[in-house]
């Protein structure tokens, strides 16, 4: 069977939704159980399509995965596998993070390039240079990373950009190396400072931590832990843009809003107002949107992930957007997607310029991501008539229950099954 998302416009969001763990820290973490033999528990995990197929690659390496709605249990055993199923990594593009962990237990590690979301090339070099300054020899054999190690020591590294998944990496393969190692210009993303945490729980000597330089202090071994994970800004954030879009009123709970601190700042700019508390924040939106420009960079900057509601938020503003794309070249592929639902949209390099109409004209769309999906769902709740969202295993990659939840909150959305030989 083949499903898309029927969303019919015209809906004005209002109510509360839960938030759950974060997709960008739930797949590391799972990763990062593989430094400790024994059981390591993860709680408030998010109910998506990622989890399980991590949990796959986590099988392939030896562990016993159990994933129970939102917990997640893996057994290590003392001696992990070190080669992960092609078959496995090849659906999702955080599986590259068992590379970094592999390398610190195994000595070894043999990790298919990975799949993965279709927003432009996301090398690894970075991941290998510093595997490299540790010790370990890398490169690339028949469309895997292979990296092995006698032992990995300490280092001083510097990133020539802030990569979320090179700090990672390198993160976790340098908790178990001998010495101390300094990750200079590491990001500073909130899902960093939760895996930094939980290898605190393990063990790990860290300090730095939620900063732009990372010191770690090699030890000999980490324990098994539990740990909660951190709530998802990015559904967070996507939420009140979806509040903003319908002209709502939407409370978030299970986000820190400080997380999301220049989201806000930028509905507030675009006439919405917001109240926060220490796990929720509320925003309203009295009117039509105004224009507003986004750039976006590594936290603490607007996500790249937000990327496609910031234009699905401008497709229906007030006045001229100006969209700057700074992370990932490919991600403006979901312009062509709005335009067929009526927005004035142009895109110049990494920049999209964006004229706000008062309302989009429903189409089918295709999702090429997992965010671009998002914003196309919300645009459709601002378009005439029926919009169709296609490709919608990408939305369930990262959204659990998210048509659920907007049906919750008052949208007129449905997913609908179709036989594809019809």
């Amino acid at each position: 069977m083949v499903e898309h998302f029927a969303v019919r416009g015209g809906a004005r969001l209002t109510g509360t939704v839960d938030v759950v763990g974060a997709k960008n820290s739930v797949l590391k973490l799972m990763a990062a159980a593989l430094l400790a033999e024994g059981t390591t528990t993860l709680t408030n995990c998010p109910e998506i399509l990622d989890v399980p197929l991590m949990a796959d690659v986590l099988r392939s390496l030896g562990c016993t995965v159990e994933v129970d709605g939102d917990t997640v249990t893996i057994d290590v055993p003392a001696e992990p596998g070190d080669q992960a199923d092609y078959r496995s990594v090849s659906k999702l593009r955080a599986s590259v993070c068992v590379l970094g962990p592999l390398v610190a237990r195994c000595r070894r590690a043999v990790v298919p390039l990975p799949g993965g979301d279709a927003i432009g090339s996301r090398p690894l070099d970075m991941h290998q240079a510093g595997l490299r300054k540790l010790g370990a020899t890398t490169e690339i054999e028949h469309g895997r990373v292979v990296a092995t190690a006698e032992g990995l020591h300490g280092a001083q590294i510097w990133l020539d950009f802030p990569s979320v998944g090179a700090t990672e990496n390198i993160l976790m393969a340098a908790v178990l190396a001998e010495g101390t190692t300094i990750i200079d210009n590491a990001a500073r993303e909130p899902e960093i400072v939760d895996l930094c945490l939980m290898l605190q729980q393990m063990g790990a000597k860290l300090e730095g931590v939620g900063s732009s330089t990372l010191t770690v202090h090699g030890v000999t071994g980490l324990q098994p832990t539990t740990h909660r994970v951190i709530g998802d800004r990015i559904v967070g954030a996507t939420w009140a843009f979806a509040a903003v879009m319908t002209r709502g009123e939407v409370t978030v709970r299970g986000v820190d809003p400080h997380h999301i601190d220049l989201v806000l700042d930028k509905l507030r700019t675009a006439g919405a107002e917001t109240s926060i508390e220490p796990d929720a924040f509320t925003v309203a939106m009295p009117g039509r949107p105004r224009a507003v420009d986004f750039v976006t960079l590594p936290y603490p900057g607007f996500a790249t992930d937000l990327q496609p509601m910031a234009i699905a938020l401008s497709a229906v503003a007030d006045g001229t957007s100006m969209i700057t794309e700074n992370v990932f070249e490919a991600r403006f592929r979901f312009v062509d997607e709005m335009v067929r639902l009526g927005a004035d949209t142009r895109t110049d390099g990494h920049h999209a310029v964006v004229r706000g109409v008062d309302r989009l004209s429903s189409a089918p769309v295709w999702a090429s991501d997992i965010r671009a999906g998002a914003g196309l769902v919300l645009a459709g709740l601002c378009a005439d008539g029926e919009t169709e969202v296609w490709d919608v295993d990408h939305i369930d990659r990262g959204y659990p229950r998210f048509v659920e939840n907007l049906a919750s909150l008052g949208a007129d959305v449905s997913r609908v099954n179709c036989d594809p030989e019809r």
